[in-house]
């Protein structure tokens, strides 16, 4: 099992704003004063665009397939959250959160793989869950530790436990469950996706232990990732909060890795914390400022990685 792949999809916004339905419990989006839609679209297409050409010029191959128009998909620019794709041919389709969502799920994805030489052997789709209000977001509520077959996973609005626990049952992963909380208002709440708290890369581990109130499930998290040799990289919620732990770790030319972040993230960090990053592998940030505040979500999300074998 390979924990990084070299192939990423990511989809072209054409609709982006900030999305009425998610902002419910997505306490990283923010209003962007009187910024109109097409604005925030106008510049959504330019970080975006910029973030691809900086991980073509890596050697990320990134498979860019637009948006379209027949549904009202503000946050389509997200497909980690509705698929994923496996080393064994198989890809997973996941029920989601807000209804608009649901709309960015796209059978022409298949063909679009098939055409650059993946192969798909099998459609695992949880999607029939949502008559039950049950929700789990792809790998934005499920962080993979594909080589140690463990899923690392904080429940939530949109990451239903018993859900969770079939996904691993039938993709062979270990579930490790906590509970992840931010402070808003004064108040915790859950943190809406796994993946903006932790990264699991091949030798380490980004994660903020501080968001895990229960003193138990902290214990749990560490052990696991200590005991499959992680070094562990602790951020702060502030650091979360600027998406610090939105990281992905990627292949470019000869198999080189790289964690990929956004600017905000990457500013966020202390020295010490990018020593440590940069011990492991390079480092490579892309401003994603609008994708981030209309979105509340930033890199990690926005890519989607391609494991499927080739034909």
């Amino acid at each position: 099992m390979q924990q990084t792949t070299n192939t990423i999809l990511m989809i072209r916004p054409i609709n982006f704003r900030m999305n009425e339905q998610t902002a419910i419990n997505n306490y990283y989006q923010k209003k962007l004063g009187t910024m109109l839609p097409q604005a925030q679209n106008a510049k959504a297409q330019q970080e975006f665009d910029r973030y691809v050409e900086k991980l073509q010029s890596i050697g990320v191959h990134v498979i860019v397939v637009n948006d379209t128009n027949e549904f009202d998909t503000p946050d389509a620019v997200f497909p980690n959250n509705w698929i994923s794709f496996h080393e064994n041919g198989d890809v997973a389709i996941y029920p989601m959160f807000a209804e608009n969502r649901r709309l960015e799920r796209r059978d022409d994805i298949f063909g679009i793989l098939e055409a650059e030489g993946f192969e798909i052997n099998n459609i695992v789709d949880y999607t029939s869950a949502e008559d039950e209000q049950l929700f789990l977001e792809g790998t934005g509520s499920i962080v993979l530790d594909r080589v140690n077959q463990k899923a690392y996973c904080a429940i939530s609005p949109r990451a239903d436990e018993d859900l969770f626990i079939e996904f691993c049952e039938d993709f062979g992963y270990m579930p490790v469950i906590f509970t992840a909380n931010q402070t808003v208002n004064g108040q915790r709440k859950p943190i809406y996706h796994t993946n903006v708290m932790m990264c699991i890369g091949e030798t380490f581990a980004v994660v903020c232990l501080s968001s895990i109130d229960d003193k138990a499930e902290r214990k749990n998290l560490i052990n696991h990732l200590k005991q499959d040799g992680k070094e562990l990289i602790d951020i702060t919620e502030l650091q979360a909060s600027h998406f610090a732990g939105n990281m992905l770790q990627v292949k470019g030319f000869n198999n080189e890795k790289y964690v990929v972040m956004s600017s905000a993230a990457y500013h966020a960090l202390t020295k010490n914390q990018i020593e440590k990053l940069e011990a492991h592998c390079k480092l490579l940030h892309s401003p994603l400022d609008t994708i981030e505040a209309c979105g509340g979500g930033s890199a990690r999300c926005m890519m989607a990685e391609v494991f499927l074998p080739k034909v």
